[in-house]
């Protein structure tokens, strides 16, 4: 028998490594009686998090999201 790690993602198990079946082939999961969770890791949350606890940079451009081009291209600033 093969052990297969997978992950319900609400409608359908998905398989955490490749698995060499043919498409169709039907197979059974057996689940056990007793679920415990497992805790989902968020790493761009954590991230996203963290960056908030940060002071501003000065040194960052105010209008860096509107001159974009200027910043990552060298562009003229748009008016």
């Amino acid at each position: 028998m093969t052990t297969i790690k997978t992950r319900f993602d609400g409608r359908v198990f998905v398989p955490e490594q490749q698995v060499n079946l043919p498409p169709g082939t039907e197979i059974t999961i057996c689940l056990p009686d007793t679920f415990v969770p497992v805790e989902v890791e968020q790493p761009l949350l954590e991230l996203l998090n963290s960056l908030q606890v940060l002071p501003p940079n000065p040194d960052w451009p105010a209008d860096g999201a509107e001159q974009h081009d200027h910043y990552l291209y060298g562009s003229s600033k748009s008016p």
